[in-house]
């Protein structure tokens, strides 16, 4: 109890709130006129920190976005570097608008809260700053992948922690974060969080970054920076990529993802390696990276491994590859983000027993196999999105084929072996339209 109310006062006493108010500024600045504005962080260490950043000297072509940019020193500084700037903050700070006057600054500036963000139309952007801001927000992991999903390139998260100093000391332990209800922070109210640097770098990996790398940790403070890309490929290669064999939804078993949920993509593939650690994988969705969550083999030998799917990919069909950290990338395979299943009308044209092949026939002492073939299917269909209706059953499909030339599919099913015997009707059903039934004899 002693320890934890020392804690509690430590933290009070982190609150910069009364300097702030004296020098009237938080980030200090040396005007084109001469004149200087000096606040409650100095010249020298913003220059310090930015020269931190894993960033080109010479940013322009780039997009740059700047969230919680109160006074703007970030923003103006990657723009002088050359950037297009958009600097965001979730009030108006007039601080902000002097300086933007008195360096003629081009900066896109708005006055937007982070979870505005994906529905303000601001586009996407090379380069995120995300400084200062992680520790304000009361939705931690939603805001990173927020930023992730609006970040192409790079992201700086710069935030409080805990054990700036420490960290090393328990790298291996669980990662954790205090919670402030009230203004055990500081003093503020607006300060959620405090998580340990390896927490830190554990809610950038989970908000869908490929790579997290620290670059500084020190006091209460740690700067990270999230890259939305693998390092560039091995040319050549020391072994073989990785035979990907399937890319399917972990939920469904179909090729369809939604951005609204949790969606984890599950990879099938072999590999001559005796063994597969997730840190060797490397999966690219539509560009960007994503690590992997587990790797196992199966008793067949076939290597299974799990992936988010990463924030921001857009809808459409995206293509998806898989290699190792000494490989090239191998085949590309592809799934539907968002895509809505269009389906105007479906038509059966027959169906027959999977194993002995007798039309309108199931027998289940052949175990319950159906083969059926159907046309008016949308590109995708999946086993996730198909259902088949026999009787009063509505059963999930074990295979949907490829179209033929005629746009027939085919659709196999089992059919359950407490299932009555006799005609039954049998139909296929997607996106809420149903095909004609079929007569089929289940004995």
């Amino acid at each position: 109890m002693a320890l934890d109310q020392a804690v509690r006062e430590a933290r009070k006493r982190l609150d910069r709130s009364k300097e702030y108010q004296e020098k009237g500024w938080y980030h200090s600045f040396e005007l084109p006129d001469g004149t200087s504005m000096h606040g409650a962080m100095s010249l020298e260490h913003q220059f310090q920190r930015y020269a931190a950043f894993p960033l080109p000297a010479d940013l322009r072509g780039n997009r740059v976005l700047d969230i919680g940019t109160w006074d703007g020193w970030f923003a103006f500084e990657a723009e002088r570097h050359g950037a297009a700037v958009t600097a965001v903050d979730c009030v108006e700070v007039p601080g902000f608008l002097e300086i933007h006057h008195k360096l003629s600054s081009h900066v896109d500036y708005r006055v937007l809260d982070v979870y505005q963000l994906p529905q303000a139309g601001l586009g996407r952007f090379d380069i995120v700053f995300f400084l200062g801001v992680l520790y304000h927000v009361k939705h931690p992991l939603l805001a990173l992948e927020i930023v992730c999903g609006l970040a192409t390139d790079t992201v700086i998260v710069d935030s409080f922690v805990t054990d700036g100093d420490t960290w090393r000391d328990h790298r291996e332990d669980i990662p954790t974060m205090e919670f402030y209800e009230t203004d055990e922070l500081g003093n503020g109210l607006d300060n959620w969080v405090g998580p340990t640097v390896g927490c830190l770098m554990a809610l950038c990996r989970t908000a869908g970054f490929a790579r997290v790398e620290l670059l500084q940790a020190y006091g209460f403070n740690a700067v990270v920076a999230c890259f939305r890309k693998w390092e560039p490929e091995p040319d050549p290669g020391s072994q073989e990529p990785p035979e990907l064999l399937d890319v399917l939804n972990a939920w469904t078993f179909g090729i369809n993802f939604s951005s609204s949920k949790d969606e984890f993509i599950s990879c099938w593939f072999r590999t001559p390696q005796a063994s597969v650690s997730r840190s060797e994988l490397r999966l690219e969705v539509d560009g960007f990276g994503v690590p992997a969550l587990f790797a196992r083999r199966d008793e067949h030998g076939v290597w299974v491994a799990n992936f988010r799917l990463p924030p921001g990919v857009g809808n459409g069909w995206k293509n998806v590859r898989l290699r190792f950290a000494d490989s090239r990338f191998g085949k590309t395979s592809r799934i539907g983000v968002d895509m809505p299943l269009q389906v105007d009308r479906l038509v059966l044209h027959g169906v027959c027993d999977g194993i002995s092949w007798s039309c309108d026939e199931a027998r289940i002492s052949n175990g319950g196999f159906v083969s059926s073939w159907v046309s008016g299917l949308p590109e995708n269909a999946d086993r996730g999105n198909v259902r088949i209706i026999l009787g009063d059953k509505r059963l999930r499909a074990q295979y949907i084929g490829a179209p033929d030339a005629e746009g027939r599919r085919q659709i196999n099913v089992a059919i359950p072996h407490d299932s009555p015997t006799g005609r039954q009707l049998f139909a296929i059903e997607c996106g809420g339209v149903r095909s004609e039934s079929w007569p089929l004899n289940v004995v």
